[in-house]
């Protein structure tokens, strides 16, 4: 299927948007993707692909990332969440499950607190709770803090091991073909305005306050989310379950055929 891409204005900001339509006469409410950082909505497709034709799906770039152009100032957490949820609005959307993958599962648990009425289900994937978590080793860290992975596809087959762990440590490859193959890429600044939107932000304190049905999806060989971050989030969100699978960081997208169904069935239930 073929999406459709939009170019929107939203308090001010541009955002490249990406809609796949629902085929079929089952109506679900539809799905709203977040993605990690440096990564434009491209990065993604490998798990949409897998997702059943009657569930539409909404992908968006963050400014500075994709196509969507640089902001002016940079932007943070708590400020970028209710844009979004006028994006949502501005869709014709007057509810969404929604999905957040590594950095974007901050930004989800972000949209869910503050969007109460708006998010109906929330899917946390491969992520934790911002500033106030517990750390990846200072190796893996040090390597997070610029794009050069998602410019270098020699360069992202050669740290795939060590800092996304599962599958990419006996092939690596899959990692470069993943981050390469799909995403396109922004200018460099964007990578930084994405990080500098974290700093200083944890989801840790306001944990109770995520209300919605939670499916926490973590890795058990995961290098820049360790595992107790997830197990802190079931225990801090109310109304949440944890799956854990074997593998690393890019499982959702490397893995897609395992973990889509995880999370297609949580949604539809």
């Amino acid at each position: 299927m073929t999406d459709e891409i939009l170019e929107l204005d939203v308090r001010g900001r541009r955002l490249r948007v990406a809609v796949r339509r629902a085929t079929g006469a089952a109506s679900r409410t539809p799905l709203l993707l977040m993605n990690g950082i440096g990564a434009s909505l491209e990065l993604l497709q490998p798990f949409v692909d897998e997702l059943p034709p009657e569930l539409e799906v909404i992908r968006f770039d963050v400014p500075g990332i994709g196509g969507s152009p640089m902001p002016l100032l940079p932007y943070h957490m708590s400020t970028f969440a209710p844009l979004v949820g006028s994006l949502t609005k501005r869709l014709g959307y007057s509810q969404v499950d929604v999905m957040g993958f590594s950095w974007g599962g901050g930004l989800a648990q972000q949209f869910a607190a503050v969007n109460r009425r708006r998010c109906r289900k929330l899917v946390l994937a491969a992520t934790g709770t911002g500033s106030l978590m517990v750390p990846a080793r200072p190796n893996v860290l040090a390597k997070m803090l610029t794009p050069r992975r998602h410019r270098d596809p020699e360069y992202a087959r050669t740290i795939a091991g060590e800092i996304y762990g599962g599958t990419m440590r006996t092939h690596p490859e899959k990692a470069s073909e993943v981050l390469h193959t799909y995403t396109r890429k922004g200018p460099k600044r964007g990578y930084y305005y994405q990080l500098l939107a974290g700093a200083g932000w944890s989801s840790l304190p306001g944990l109770p306050l995520i209300r919605q049905p939670t499916l926490i999806v973590a890795g058990d060989d995961d290098p820049i989310i360790p595992l107790v971050n997830a197990r802190i989030m079931h225990k801090g969100i109310p109304n949440s379950r944890l799956h854990v699978y074997s593998g690393g960081h890019l499982a959702l997208l490397t893995e897609a055929k395992d973990l889509a169904p995880v999370i297609d069935s949580f949604l539809a239930e």
